[in-house]
């Protein structure tokens, strides 16, 4: 057992934590709950049905984790503004440079934080490739057509501002 789920976390522990850094926006607490979620998974493996992939399935668990851990320290789960860890860049631009582009991406965080959570939700999986259309369905319980369907017309509401 202790083998077979090392591989499973070699399998989807990068997804876990690619699905909770679009959650949360920290490295930090990502890692920590990407831990806590193989640890759950592995108390709770008996419940485990298969109605799902066992990436829908940690991904679940994941997000369980995550609004848990945002209701304890008193944040919604999309509250934060800075949705992407900082980048380390090679470069320093110049500074007027610079602040248009913090404005244009704070501007854009700020339209996908107005949409609606599956809808942000879907965004930001697909933004950091965290998911494949059909994965995302599976999680939400749809079909990979809805997911499509769905990240297309979030995505038209985002144009339109």
């Amino acid at each position: 057992m202790k083998k077979e789920f090392e591989d499973y976390y070699e399998m989807y522990g990068r997804k876990v934590y690619s699905y909770l850094l679009t959650l949360t926006g920290d490295s930090d607490i990502s890692q920590e709950l990407t831990q806590e979620t193989f640890l759950q998974a592995l108390s709770s493996v008996g419940r485990f049905k298969g109605e799902c992939s066992v990436c829908t399935w940690l991904c679940s668990i994941a997000k369980n984790l995550w609004r848990n851990e945002a209701r304890r320290r008193g944040l919604h789960p999309s509250a934060d503004e800075e949705m992407f860890p900082p980048e380390e860049d090679r470069y320093q631009p110049a500074p007027d440079i610079s602040a248009e582009q913090k404005d244009s991406k704070m501007y854009v965080l700020r339209q996908v934080h107005s949409l609606p959570e599956t809808e942000k939700e879907i965004i930001l999986l697909r933004a950091t490739g965290a998911m494949t259309f059909a994965e995302i369905g599976e999680l939400f319980g749809k079909t990979e057509n809805w997911a499509r369907v769905t990240f297309y017309r979030a995505k038209q509401k985002l144009r339109k501002e």
